[in-house]
């Protein structure tokens, strides 16, 4: 189905996209010892979150007013190099308020990474094959969850919670070598001739598009019914389920072994029978263990983590067919400032659901955390509306004329 070098890339791309969300990823299972260390409630630990969130969609605003004037390749360098480094100020950081600030500086450069990985993906693959695609890239999740997470966490329970941010922003340092060699130049969106306008008009152009409204208003519920839920994931486990810290990796380890078979899996079906259909199926079937996770007490582990790993099937699953819909309403001329946007959008509203649950969640005297019911009755509730919206996303883009042909060779 794809070349040799859409292979390539799309493995550099999986790559980056792995790095990203490992290093969001993180926060979450290293909650509940943060928490401790540095003597913060979980508002607070909300705020630590939502930080990132918050400045990566700032920059994902004013990254859409020039995101389509340079090649792809040199933007995906300069914020990637960005993002290791702020990987490292997390690192470094002493105390809470300067781990709160070195958040906001990696949120600046990593917000802006999955909207370029997203729009060179587009611009290489057909929007034919582009369900498949997304399931490649999504993989980097399931190998985040697999790897990624659970040795983070020994490094954090072996040294201290500094340690995996060390490795993982020096191992992103790395990969921007790799990166800088192996991504060719995506410059084709450039070939085009353009009339001289505003910096304001690409937005403008944006928000009078109602089918590109839509989309945006549709991300924003998909993912605000997710982040109001997993922040606290890994806390509720331990304080509401029964686990202990120790038992938080198998939650990512068994979720992301199931999902690097199943993300692929989703996005050939995405492709066969439709982006609209398996997205309705995909976000139904979320309601199920996000209503179970949110309303769990003590349990056996094994119960424990069939419900997590079924959450991670089936969430994971469903932004596969919501991102393939999503990038097939923009033209490949205005796609990276209108993936921008929709980087901005999704990382306000993570943002917003994880300060909204972190002020609706408190912690009890004997250290449940009470609330996250009604979190979890928000989060159906939004996913619900997300699937409305659904319905009314109209893909902009035609068949490919040569769908078979290695789209990559046009974007050198």
């Amino acid at each position: 189905m794809f070349s040799k070098k859409e292979k390539i890339l799309l493995g550099i791309l999986a790559s980056v996209q792995f790095s990203s969300i490992v290093d969001f990823m993180i926060m979450m299972p290293l909650g509940p010892q943060l928490m401790r260390l540095f003597g913060i409630t979980p508002h607070q630990f909300g705020l630590l979150v939502s930080s990132y969130s918050f400045c990566a969609g700032l920059s994902g605003f004013t990254a859409s007013f020039f995101m389509d004037k340079f090649d792809r390749k040199n933007l995906l360098l300069f914020f990637f190099v960005g993002f290791s480094v702020g990987t490292v100020a997390c690192a470094l950081s002493p105390t809470y308020e300067l781990l709160l600030l070195a958040r906001g500086l990696t949120g600046v450069f990593g917000g802006v990474l999955s909207s370029l990985v997203l729009s060179i993906v587009s611009d290489a693959i057909s929007y034919e094959r582009r369900g498949s695609a997304m399931g490649v890239i999504m993989t980097s999740f399931s190998v985040a969850s697999i790897f990624g997470v659970p040795f983070s966490l020994f490094l954090a329970n072996q040294f201290s919670w500094h340690a995996p941010f060390f490795f993982l922003g020096i191992a992103s340092l790395f990969l921007c070598v790799v990166a800088y060699f192996g991504v060719p130049s995506v410059k084709s969106h450039l070939e085009h001739p353009r009339q001289k306008e505003a910096v304001y008009q690409g937005l403008v152009r944006i928000f009078k598009n109602r089918n590109q409204v839509r989309a945006l208003i549709f991300m924003a519920a998909v993912i605000f019914g997710h982040f109001a839920i997993v922040p606290y994931l890994s806390p509720s486990m331990v304080s509401n389920a029964g686990l202990t810290e120790a038992q938080l990796p198998l939650i990512y380890m068994i979720g992301g072994l199931f999902t690097i078979f199943t993300s692929p899996a989703i996005g050939r079906m995405s492709d066969s029978f439709g982006k609209h259909k398996v997205f309705l199926y995909g976000a139904g079937l979320c309601t199920l263990p996000i209503f179970a996770i949110t309303n769990l007490g003590p349990n056996p582990a094994w119960i424990v983590l069939a419900i997590t790993s079924v959450f991670f099937v089936v969430s994971g699953g469903r932004m596969i067919p919501a991102t393939a819909l999503v990038s097939g309403t923009a033209s490949p001329q205005n796609r990276g400032s209108f993936m921008s946007i929709v980087s901005c959008v999704q990382q306000l509203s993570s943002a917003a659901a994880s300060y909204l649950a972190g002020i609706i969640i408190v912690k009890s005297d004997v250290g449940r955390l009470e609330n996250y019911e009604i979190v979890g009755y928000m989060s159906i509730a939004v996913t619900l509306l997300a699937i409305y919206l659904s319905r009314r996303i109209q893909a902009t883009e035609g068949p490919s004329k040569t769908p078979q042909e290695p789209v990559v060779a046009e974007v050198h």
